[in-house]
């Protein structure tokens, strides 16, 4: 008697033991009654390919790529979705039954979705965005942003090549303006994002002037620990609609779940008491 292999999916970064990525699939399995199981893996850059390349025969039917092994991974993978092609990152891999590795990258899908439940009177046309910070994370969400029709990104960051370099990658929809200046630009945004690790706990403060930022700017921090960042907590003081990072973790990882395991999860505030558990 024959029986089906028990589909496997998990995450690969280094370090790993702090995502809550593993709460979020596992309450989803669990929800929907599916006998598959997701498993943090802890590989070191020399490895990555290796174990990529070894997960499918084991009977994963995909992972999702973090930090640091997002652009990594696209030179491992077969084939690229345009939007992982434009961020030049990928976030999640769908191995198929053909042998196919595909690489996606959900992270703008996440961050968009997030923003649409969370501040759904948000008109992404109708004035800049003011995006803090020029790495990876910044990358995916200056591309949604742009797709959803934003017009102008003002773009800091604490090294400015940085940014500079993402404003040649991305075109002149995005303006580049110095990191100590940029309390200066915030009566001009109808949303400002904060990409980095900055108000993450134990990470440095994020130390910006809100003083012009007006109680119509929707903020929101990709950062999730603490749920409520010191940028968040200011924000709604001001009056603003604050939409927290959680969201966006969740978001993103629904497309691979739907692919991986055939199902779509309903994503309700069990889910998110799933990941604070």
């Amino acid at each position: 008697m024959t029986q089906e292999k028990i589909p496997l999916a998990g995450v690969i970064g280094s370090p790993i033991a702090h995502s809550r990525s593993p709460l979020l699939h596992h309450h989803w399995l669990r929800a929907l009654g599916i006998k598959g199981h997701y498993i943090p893996m802890d590989v070191a850059q020399a490895d990555l390919e290796t174990v990529v390349r070894t997960l499918p025969k084991m009977g994963f039917v995909g992972v999702n790529i973090t930090l640091p092994h997002k652009e990594t991974v696209m030179r491992i993978a077969d084939q690229i979705t345009d939007r992982a092609t434009v961020i030049g990152a990928a976030n999640t891999l769908i191995f198929r039954k053909d042998g196919i590795i595909h690489a996606d990258n959900t992270d703008g899908y996440g961050f968009i979705e997030n923003l649409k439940h969370g501040a759904p009177d948000w008109a992404p046309r109708e004035a800049p965005t003011l995006v803090l910070g020029a790495g990876g994370a910044a990358r995916a969400i200056v591309a949604a942003l742009a797709d959803a029709g934003v017009p102008e990104i003002i773009l800091a960051n604490r090294t400015r090549v940085r940014a500079e370099k993402l404003r040649d990658d991305f075109g002149q929809r995005i303006r580049v303006v110095d990191w100590v200046q940029v309390g200066n630009y915030m009566d001009e945004p109808n949303l400002l994002v904060n990409t980095t690790v900055l108000g993450m706990t134990g990470k440095p403060e994020l130390r910006i002037s809100l003083d012009r930022l007006s109680s119509d700017t929707v903020v929101t921090d990709i950062v999730y620990n603490p749920l409520e960042t010191p940028l968040l907590q200011q924000a709604k003081q001001i009056g603003c609609t604050t939409v927290d990072g959680l969201g966006m973790l969740i978001y993103q990882g629904l497309p691979g779940f739907e692919r991986w395991f055939g199902q779509r999860p309903v994503i309700d505030d069990t889910t998110r008491a799933a990941i604070l558990a």
